[in-house]
């Protein structure tokens, strides 16, 4: 039944590019330029650095400022605490990926691995600052979408260490040879990972453009649809539709869940790993929830959120 589903899928894809083509042109250019302008120089040297702190097995020192906070608060390994630290800095999907090549090469263990995808694979402190942050309404502070997008890691946390039966801190686990790379292989291993995000970017920026052309009126609801399928586009959108604690709202929500774009370019980087991509959906989904709590609680406190 799944598989009939996904191949009349692909045909239905494949006809309304034959129908309609120059809106997968303009699709697919919008896509492969965010990706070339934005992801490529915002994503790709931080990659290769951590491939080579991975290969150089120099994970302790960057981790060492907080090492005793990650394995207290989060219960990690020294390599589960930096994927998390790479998930944080780096963006989608650094994190899942560290994770998965962590699970491969056997520096974390396959229960570590479940847990640390629900909380390691977040938009980074640069992309919130730099681009959501632009589509802010002047009446929402930036603080407040930093602090609804990662305040929830905290009870997500708590969550799957129950759900995964965490119960301390992970034990660190020997490095294997198989786990050491040249300069020369990182580079192409991360070359390969963001050629994959820019097909996943590319073709949901299709999709993107397609729902914009949809003979719907009600601009509100393709714009939440933009973000539920694209954070770039979707915030672009609901940044000109929405306004004050709405449009905050829409673009917190949006960002915490990472939209269908990035689920797929996670789900691109976990598979050979074992790691299931429903649990992560269902946790980003959650975290999503918890954003939307946490702002709405936050912006009913008139000292911390001033009314315009």
């Amino acid at each position: 039944m799944k598989k009939s589903f996904f191949r009349l899928l692909s045909v239905a894809a494949l006809f309304f590019l034959l129908l309609r083509p120059s809106i997968a042109y303009e699709g697919a250019r919008n896509g492969l330029l965010l990706w070339g302008s934005v992801v490529v120089p915002t994503l790709l040297p931080f990659m290769i650095c951590s491939n080579v702190i991975v290969a150089l097995n120099a994970i302790h020192i960057l981790i060492f400022p907080v090492k005793r906070l990650l394995h207290r608060f989060f219960c990690l390994s020294d390599a589960g605490s930096y994927a998390l630290v790479s998930g944080l800095l780096c963006g989608y999907p650094m994190g899942a990926r560290t994770c998965s090549d962590f699970m491969d090469n056997g520096r974390i263990t396959e229960n570590e691995g479940k847990y640390l995808l629900a909380i390691c694979n977040h938009p980074s402190p640069m992309f919130l600052l730099g681009y959501a942050a632009s589509g802010l309404p002047q009446t929402v502070p930036v603080w407040l979408l930093l602090v609804c997008i990662y305040l929830p890691i905290l009870p997500v946390s708590a969550a799957a260490r129950a759900y995964y039966r965490i119960t301390g801190p992970a034990r660190s686990l020997p490095v294997s040879k198989k786990a050491v790379q040249t300069f020369d292989d990182s580079l192409m291993d991360s070359c390969e990972v963001m050629v994959k995000i820019g097909g996943y970017i590319m073709l949901f920026s299709i999709l993107a453009l397609y729902i914009t052309k949809l003979p719907v009126n009600i601009p509100e609801y393709k714009a939440i649809l933009l973000g539920l399928v694209e954070i770039t586009t979707g915030i672009k959108a609901i940044s000109e539709t929405f306004s004050g604690f709405s449009g905050g709202l829409w673009i917190a929500a949006a960002t915490a869940f990472g939209g269908l774009s990035g689920i797929f370019q996670t789900k691109s980087v976990i598979k050979n790993a074992g790691l299931s991509i429903r649990h992560y959906v269902a946790w980003k989904a959650f975290h999503g929830l918890l954003t939307i709590i946490l702002f709405i609680l936050l912006t009913q406190v008139p000292v911390l959120v001033p009314s315009p």
